[in-house]
């Protein structure tokens, strides 16, 4: 199992973008979805994913699992992202797990939305997973002239320093601050230079 923990940072992009293009090209080519409608259901995907993002990375990613398998599970899905926060192969969802996850999700989705709905919203909650693997992998190997990306680094940065009792959030620190896990440590280690 431990070889599935390993992915080349493309592969998300490469598997992902497809779906989400040939779900928004449905949207509007065979559903004839107007914009105004499709903007709202793209703001609606981005924002539940943000949602699960945080929901996943609390409590699936940091459950306290309590039998061997499930503390052995826990950690080939993240805990050894946080054992080596720079392995460069750990950083995005390896595609074994993302499409179990998003088959899962997908059928939960069915039970609210339908045609041009469904797909709008699918195509843009997997951009918004799109855009949190490549903003985690990024605030681990890449400097953030940006000010918006450089406190996300920041941010993720403290999750990873501070006990990783908070931060949840990756790609938006929304949800930690709608449900109070912000807090702990501010300061980083000297070992980690601030770029």
């Amino acid at each position: 199992m431990e070889s599935l923990t390993h992915v080349h940072p493309i592969i998300p992009l490469l598997l992902w973008l497809p779906v989400a293009l040939v779900l928004i090209w449905r949207s509007v080519a065979v559903y004839q979805m107007p914009v105004v409608e499709l903007s709202l259901m793209a703001v609606l995907g981005l924002l539940v994913w943000t949602l699960m993002e945080y929901s996943l990375h609390r409590f699936v990613f940091h459950y306290d699992a309590t039998s061997k398998l499930g503390k052995s599970l826990v950690f080939l899905f993240h805990g050894v992202h946080h054992d080596d926060p720079q392995d460069k192969t750990r950083l995005v969802m390896p595609p074994a797990g993302a499409i179990l996850i998003m088959s899962l999700l997908w059928v939960l989705f069915t039970l609210f939305l339908s045609g041009a709905y469904l797909e709008t919203f699918g195509a843009f909650f997997i951009i918004g997973y799109l855009c949190y693997d490549y903003i985690h992998y990024a605030t681990h190997h890449f400097p953030m002239r940006n000010p918006v990306l450089r406190y996300l680094k920041r941010y993720h940065m403290l999750h990873h320093f501070s006990g990783q009792d908070g931060r949840y959030g990756v790609s938006s620190p929304l949800w930690d601050f709608a449900f109070g896990t912000t807090a702990g440590n501010l300061s980083l280690p000297p070992r980690y230079k601030e770029e």
